[in-house]
């Protein structure tokens, strides 16, 4: 094998070192966000600016028709319905339910517009021809999962208010979460502001929203997922995930819980009661393993006898909360505002919950991108969801777990024929890789919109920063390891008035290293060469210290470790910086001509590199450098990622670059950041 091909091989480093391999193509996704709001920091922060990172990375690494970057406004749900009859109420809106998530989903696309969020494809659920596909797809999966075996109609009490009149749906109904040790400010009608699911029974002090009142509980019928029913095959995917090191640990943890069995905790002083009730609770294990001061465990071998085990405790006025488990997912509803469910044993008229129908809406999304935008030649949707030569990258935030974790893969499995599996055969549904971020923070405190701390919104923002400077400093917070607080100096009361930005941290790294390192050479080369780079063999050093660099942001980018990312890509620019630096002074005092070309050669092989690492990071000012040098978009192509600037070029010996004005930036500081 020649040395080129040796080079250009995506599998080797030139030197036959085994690199992490990528899939054939990709599908990448960010949350849905609510069609209730614009978007704030922790959208774009939390979730965009990572997904919108890996697909950029993606694209160069394997190819731009080989990955599709889909999310959408997820529009249904009582949320939505119960923003828009407050907006109703107070005058402060007019328009229709429709007109109300419309204008919502434009906003949103003009923010990730904004942030250079480069998405295939942002749909809505509810609008144009993602909203047929969807409704075709829900109906296609509930019928599976429906002929599948793995749905169950349920008598469940749901909340009524009798001073309304009416049937109470998911945030009309507000109390406490029943789960043991949750830290949520509110529970709403079966589940938590962080995700937890429970049957509405279990909800503490429960009060209608509509009246103010504690509601009564009325009998409906809905359709059900077996999400119990997975709890073997869930655990065997929960094994794969530990024994891949590229898995966040917080999220394996945090999924385990779901699959912990049925446990009601009661207080100590109830021992009394627990014991006189022996007889009449179904089958437990009695525990107390002193972790817990007040409380013992009382242990159930399925969910069926721990339901009846709170009825019996309730019935006896005794205090108690129950621990995550697997419950029934439920899959339908009788609010108007969603998506249609189909008709099954003439159950009719119902909805579809809006979690289920988010989980399979990236799927609508793809299929509406390959019909109406996709110009490559994988138009099959089952080629990127339903092959082992794909791959699904979720990016969500960690209130979103239980939904994209056990509840999605469950289903994703349940959609299998015959006996499913949790490795999924050529032609089924793939189980996707769920990348978890911790909580971006607002100076320390957890920001919500339903909250006491309000979030900036993700517009607010760009008053005081650039757009890549927002974007590095969110992927350098490190929040695939622990919650980070976001601290803008413009918006923190407290911020001392002579000290540094630490929202500028990374952005400093562009706006100032980054852009001295690129014009110094630029000038250089201007004043000595008339603009043509001299053509030399870039040092063994260089070379060597830019191919390490190379192979480990490659490493990272396969990890999702976005924050050693932006810290090796901190050393490497400065190492530029330095590097011409250093050598320029004593050249210049000795006018060493070679020297000078030399230094020349070397330090734009570095920019090289230094631009085609940040393209997925800062896409505007890399896209400016490559501008300059006045080249082809195959620069960016990893196929090429060890190639010299040299390569690019038909004849080094006489091309000339763009001319550089004096004070041109290629990465810009906001204006407010400027001194005139």
């Amino acid at each position: 094998m020649n040395d080129k091909k040796l080079k250009n091989n995506p599998l080797s480093d030139g030197q036959g070192t085994k690199r992490p391999v990528f899939p054939k193509r990709a599908v990448v996704t960010a949350g849905m966000p609510y069609g209730n709001k614009a978007l704030h920091f922790g959208h774009i922060g939390g979730v965009f600016i990572h997904a919108d990172t890996f697909a950029r990375f993606l694209r160069d690494r394997i190819g731009k028709e080989n990955v599709i970057f889909v999310s959408g406004t997820d529009c249904y749900g009582s949320p939505i319905v119960e923003n828009y009859n407050r907006i109703i109420e107070d005058g402060s809106f007019s328009g229709s339910l429709e007109d109300f998530v419309k204008l919502n989903h434009d906003l949103q696309k003009e923010s990730l517009k904004a942030y250079m969020i480069d998405i295939n494809l942002f749909a809505a659920s509810a609008f144009g021809r993602a909203a047929e596909i969807h409704r075709d797809l829900t109906f296609d999966i509930i019928n599976k999962l429906y002929e599948n075996g793995h749905l169950v109609k349920l008598t469940s009490s749901q909340f009524y208010d009798p001073e309304m009149d009416v049937l109470l749906n998911g945030r009309q109904v507000v109390g406490q979460c029943p789960i043991d040790g949750c830290s949520s400010d509110k529970g709403y009608a079966d589940e938590c502001s962080l995700g937890h699911q429970y049957m509405p029974e279990d909800l503490i002090n429960p009060r209608s929203t509509l009246s103010g009142k504690k509601p009564e509980m009325r009998d409906v019928d809905n359709w059900y997922f077996k999400l119990e029913d997975f709890h073997d095959l869930l655990t065997q995917w929960v094994d794969g995930l530990k024994d891949n090191p590229d898995t966040r640990r917080f999220m394996i943890k945090s999924i385990e819980e779901f699959l912990e069995p049925p446990i009601i905790y009661v207080m100590k002083d109830y021992l009394d009661i627990i014991d006189s009730l022996k007889d009449r609770l179904p089958d437990y294990e009695f525990k107390d393993d002193g972790k817990k001061k007040s409380s013992v465990q009382l242990v159930f071998k399925s969910l069926k006898d721990r339901e009846e085990a709170c009825r019996i405790l309730a019935d006896h006025e005794v205090r108690y909360r129950t621990g995550k488990t697997l419950v029934p997912f439920r899959l339908t509803g009788n609010i108007e505002w969603g998506v249609p469910a189909p008709e099954l044993e003439g159950l009719k008229d119902l909805t579809v919950w809006v979690w289920p129908e988010s989980l399979w809406a990236p799927i609508s999304f793809t299929k509406t991108y390959l019909e109406e935008g996709y110009q490559g030649q994988d138009k099959d949707w089952t080629k990127w969801w339903c092959s082992k030569e794909a791959g699904v990258f979720q990016f969500i935030g960690q209130d979103n777990i239980y939904f994209y974790g056990p509840a999605e893969m469950a289903m994703f499995m349940g959609t299998q024929g015959g006996q499913p599996t949790a490795d999924p055969d050529e032609g089924d549904l793939q189980l996707p890789q769920i990348i978890a971020n911790n909580h971006v923070l607002f100076l320390d405190k957890k920001a919500s919109s339903s909250g006491k701390v309000k979030p900036p919104m993700a517009d607010e923002l760009l008053s005081y920063y650039t757009p890549e400077q927002l974007r590095a400093h969110f992927l350098g917070l490190g929040l695939g390891i622990r919650s980070v607080s976001f601290k803008p100096k413009p918006l923190d009361p407290t911020a001392p008035e002579k000290g540094g930005d630490p929202a500028l941290k990374e952005g400093n790294l562009l706006t100032n290293v980054f852009n001295r390192a690129i014009r110094s050479c630029f000038y250089t080369v201007q004043k000595y060469n008339d603009g043509i780079i001299p053509v030399r063999e870039i040092s063994k050093d260089i070379l060597d210290n830019a191919k390490e660099t190379i192979l480990e942001y490659e490493r990272l980018m396969y990890k999702y470790e976005f924050h050693q990312v932006m810290n090796l890509m901190d050393t490497y620019i400065r190492s530029i910086n330095k590097h011409y630096s250093n050598n320029i002074r004593v050249i210049e005092a000795s006018d060493d001509a070679e020297a000078r070309a030399q230094l020349l050669a070397d330090t734009f092989h570095m920019v090289r590199v230094g631009a085609v690492l940040m393209h997925p990071i800062a896409p505007l000012g890399t896209q400016k450098i490559l501008d300059y040098l006045g080249l082809d978009e195959s620069f960016w192509s990893w196929d090429r990622i060890f190639d010299t600037v040299y390569d690019f070029m038909d004849d080094p010996h006489s091309y000339k670059l763009k001319f550089l004005e004096p004070r041109v930036d290629f990465f810009e500081k906001h204006p407010s950041q400027l001194n005139f």
